[in-house]
């Protein structure tokens, strides 16, 4: 069955806020599919009790690193929480996400380029590449890793939330689950059963005149498209002054839109020591 053009072109919309049109002819197979699990997804911060299973955990990590590795290097690993002292300790270093406690599966993922270092001295070969791209390709494996997961997990019925607030306690983390040198928290997922009452609202995402460029990188429509974003998510929800991010800096804004918000966000230094805490594991950034 192809997709239904009034369902792409709705789910469309709702993502990019009316700002891009369906394709006249469909290419993609049914819109109940993988295109259509994207288009509307979203993230979820309330659950149900009920435990995850087992099996259907094991399946869902064989799932996830199944994942495309940089050179098949493979370098991406996860913790699962599962001691209560220990999951509450980690919830305690991310008071700004509450809901994260209340999960039943916490998981930290990691770039973890602790491994290969160690199967490359095991075969009495140098590792001649340790710098800054060492850094890189396992942070972007475990967020692969994450992706796939998470994915996966939604395909089942799960719903989550990746928790970058982690790497706001790097350290603290680090010691909480034993992480050795060249081993650093990429982010937490909280996963479990959507709550009934938990809000599935798609959060519209910058126009694709903005992110997807033909030959050339172009942003000279920036400012308009910017301002037509803004609206839009103004509109769709909108925030008097007890929603607002740092009233007593930047006052009230009547349009309290995406730019409004992340800039709000961004005016304040956050993880300013990270790339200090990385080097301290071992990774070289140059």
């Amino acid at each position: 069955m192809a997709d239904a053009p009034g369902d792409l072109a709705r789910l469309m919309a709702a993502r990019f806020a009316g700002a891009v049109e369906a394709p006249a002819e469909a290419g993609p197979p049914a819109a109940e599919g993988l295109v259509h699990d994207l288009l509307g997804r979203s993230s979820v911060r309330r659950f149900r009790a009920d435990p995850v299973p087992e099996p259907l955990m094991a399946t869902l990590f064989a799932a996830a690193f199944s994942a495309p590795s940089k050179s098949d290097l493979q370098q991406a690993s996860v913790v699962r929480l599962a001691d209560p002292a220990r999951r509450r300790a980690v919830a305690d270093l991310v008071p700004q996400s509450p809901w994260v406690a209340g999960a039943p599966e916490l998981l930290i993922f990691l770039a973890d380029g602790r491994r290969f270092p160690r199967v490359a001295a095991l075969s009495g070969r140098p590792f001649a590449n340790d710098h800054l791209d060492a850094f890189f390709n396992a942070t972007v494996d475990a967020a692969i890793v994450m992706t796939c997961f998470l994915l996966a997990a939604e395909s089942v019925g799960l719903g989550g939330c990746p928790v970058s607030e982690v790497r706001d306690q790097a350290s603290a983390l680090a010691d909480l689950l034993d992480l050795p040198d060249r081993v650093v928290p990429l982010a937490g997922l909280a996963l479990g059963w959507p709550a009934e009452e938990a809000e599935r609202r798609v959060k519209a995402r910058l126009p694709l005149s903005l992110t997807v460029h033909t030959d050339r990188y172009d942003d000279g429509g920036l400012a308009a498209a910017l301002a037509r974003y803004d609206a839009a998510t103004a509109a769709a929800d909108p925030r008097p002054a007890a929603r607002q991010r740092a009233v007593e800096r930047f006052g009230v804004a009547d349009r309290y839109g995406w730019s409004e918000d992340r800039t709000r966000q961004y005016a304040t230094p956050a993880r300013a020591d990270f790339g200090q805490f990385v080097r301290a594991k071992g990774f070289y950034l140059d």
